[in-house]
Parts: structure tokens; sequence; C-alpha cells
């Protein structure tokens, strides 16, 4: 099964909005016989690959797969059905399809006389296919929110200047970032200060994934229509962009010139509805966003509580002053603080990259035993 994860992940940012599958298949004897992972979306999924592999002994054989086998015809057939036609006697999956169409293959894969286990390193099995679980049980986008700062928290000098707080190899890091993202999203803010090509153009990974390369979308947030303007480094064509701006906003300027989804603000009129701009992405297919915009938008989506991984680069350097990496998150007292688990620590050149994940909300607390009255004379 950890063979099967190692796999899945070749596929990460190519497969979709399918989810990345690994799949090993050992025949009658235990020995590994086939392997394959879900490669793009549209294309045979993992098992199929792996079957294929496998060929006849494959038969009376065992076929261990990170995601339960799909039991639904989609842009391809089910992978239940090739399992029973292929003779497996035994399936061992990691996780449960939360997807309501394609889930039931465990049901239907027992139904046919086949041996079912559920469970396997389900752990490192949800790591890997994170954005697609999270998009689908949750009917948004996967949010992963990356910034760069210095150890004490700055984005930038007090005289604006940013390029550059990180090292070139944490920078390359944010363009494989973009590689496995859906859709990059910045704001008004960013747009015009730094005029964000948003792009993955880093020449490794262009090297590395050729063809295969499929840029994100290019998303800003300009609320009023007022930051993205004609010869915007956005509007370059190098990857497909859209411009989120309010009902209201005069957007006239833009036609013609990109793609534009009109959304309501949020409340108090400040930005643009989170809920609604996560909404309408998923329905255009995007399944996980690398969120890229300064602290307004940062804190809008923490508010929004829409943030479901945090990626700081922290680069060993002090500025004292300058912009702060959060902006106004909704959050008054530190009981109110969104509290976070650290699930990676790793070092970037001179750079750390501290990864994390919003925590789950302390227990409450039991209830105090009540207190027995104290009567008015013994008070003192």
């Amino acid at each position: 099964m950890r063979r099967a994860v190692t796999l899945a992940a070749r596929g990460t940012g190519s497969t979709s909005p399918n989810p990345v599958v690994g799949c090993v298949i050992l025949d009658a004897a235990g020995e590994p016989a086939g392997e394959g992972y879900h490669q793009r979306a549209g294309g045979p999924h993992a098992e199929i690959h792996a079957l294929r592999a496998a060929g006849e002994r494959a038969r009376g054989g065992t076929a261990l797969v990170t995601l339960e086998p799909c039991d639904h015809t989609g842009r391809t057939g089910p992978c239940t059905g090739a399992l029973i036609d292929a003779g497996i006697a035994r399936v061992v999956y990691a996780v449960a399809d939360p997807h309501d169409e394609a889930a039931g293959g465990a049901a239907t894969l027992a139904a046919a006389g086949i041996e079912v286990e559920r469970g396997l390193l389900a752990a490192e099995a949800e790591e890997v296919n994170l954005p697609w679980l999270t998009s689908v049980r949750r009917r948004r986008p996967f949010v992963r929110w990356k910034y760069a700062a210095t150890l004490d928290g700055r984005t930038a000098a007090a005289d604006g200047t940013s390029r550059w707080i990180s090292s070139p190899a944490s920078r390359a890091d944010v363009h494989r970032l973009r590689a496995e993202a859906d859709a990059v999203i910045v704001g008004s803010g960013t747009a015009r200060a730094d005029d964000p090509q948003l792009a993955v153009r880093h020449p490794d990974l262009l090297d590395t994934l050729g063809a295969g390369l499929r840029q994100p979308l290019r998303v800003v947030v300009d609320s009023n229509a007022s930051a993205v303007r004609p010869g915007a480094r956005v509007l370059d064509g190098s990857a497909p962009t859209l411009v989120a701006v309010a009902e209201d906003a005069d957007a006239a300027h833009l036609e013609g010139l990109v793609p534009v989804v009109r959304l309501p603000r949020a409340p108090g009129g400040r930005g643009l509805s989170i809920p609604m701009l996560l909404r309408t992405l998923y329905e255009r297919e995007v399944r996980s966003v690398l969120l890229e915009g300064g602290a307004t938008l940062a804190g809008a989506f923490v508010a929004a509580r829409s943030v479901d991984q945090v990626v700081g680069y922290l680069a060993p350097a002090l500025l004292g002053a300058g912009p702060a990496v959060l902006a106004d998150a909704g959050i008054g007292t530190i009981t109110d603080a969104l509290r976070l688990d650290v699930t990676g620590v790793d070092r970037l050149g001179p750079d750390l990259r501290i990864t994390a994940v919003p925590g789950r909300p302390a227990p409450a607390a039991a209830p105090a035993p009540a207190t027995p009255a104290v009567p008015a004379s013994e008070e003192n």
C-alpha cells in the first residue's frame, strides 16, 4: 500500500477534477504482478493501468488501492467491474470514496464474492489526496495559503521593497505548488503592487513536466474592477485568467479582454464574498487553489474559515517594520486565535518551510460540578 501511495503522488497536478490514486496488484502467491496510477482526468484509472500490467497474473490475486474503487460510469467505466472481470480475489483500499456518485464500490465487490478490507495506511493515503478529498467533502476547492516572510513576520520592508525575502530554493518550491494547483488567487493590492504573472515558469519544472504541465487558472479578486488593466502580466496568455469583481462594479473596460465573474460583496461591503468565490470556482471544476494574495485577502479567507493548509517560508532576516503577513481576520482576542497543527518543517536553502493545518477545536470542557448554595449567614 505504501508503494501505491507513492504511485498516487505521481498524478499530483494532472488529474483534477479527479483524485490521485495508486494501485498495486499482487498475484495469487502474493508477489507483485502490476502497478499503476491515475495519470490524467479522462484517462484510465489506477486499477486499469495495474490490471493491464498484471495480465492473467491478476486472477486470484490482491489489489491494493489508495482510494475505494469507483462504482460508476463517467468518462471511463467502473473499476469495480474491471476488478471483478479480472478475477481479483481480494481488494484492500485505504480511504473510502466520499463522492456520492462514485461511492459504493466496496459493497459491489463484496457482493461479487471478493474479500474487501479498508483502512490500511489510511493517514498516508489521505495526505497524498488531501486537496481532492477536502473539495469533495466541503463542496468547495481546497485552499492552500502560501506566504514568504522574515522571522519577524514582515512580507516587505517599510519602503515597500520585497524582492527577494525568500531564497531561490523557496521560490522554486512555490512554482511547484502552483503546478499542483488548479488555480492561483491574488487580490487587487498584489495585482497593483507587483503586477504578477502567476504562471509556472521555473525551468526545472518546465523541463520535468514538459507537455504534461498544466498551467493553473489565474484568479484576481478585484472588487472594484480597478487593478487589472490592459498590459497586465496576468493577461499575457501564458495561462488562463479570471477576474472576480463586485456585482455593482464598473467593469466595462474588461469586456472582451478577460473573463469576468460578478460576485456579491462581503458583509460590511469590504471585498467579495469568499464562500461565493469558492463556490463559483468549484462549479468551474477547480478543486484546489493556491492563495498567493497579500495580507488583506489572506485575512478575508481566514475570517471566512476557508484556509485548509498554510505554507510559510520564513527567511532568516529581520525588518522591524513593513507589512505584516496577515491583516484583519476577524480575531479580536487570544481565545479566538486560529490554532494550527504543524505537519511539516523543512529546510529550503537558508529558509524554513513550515506547513500547518487548522487544528481541531478543543473538546468542550465538562461542566463544573454544581456548588451548593451558601446560606447568607455563612457567606463571610
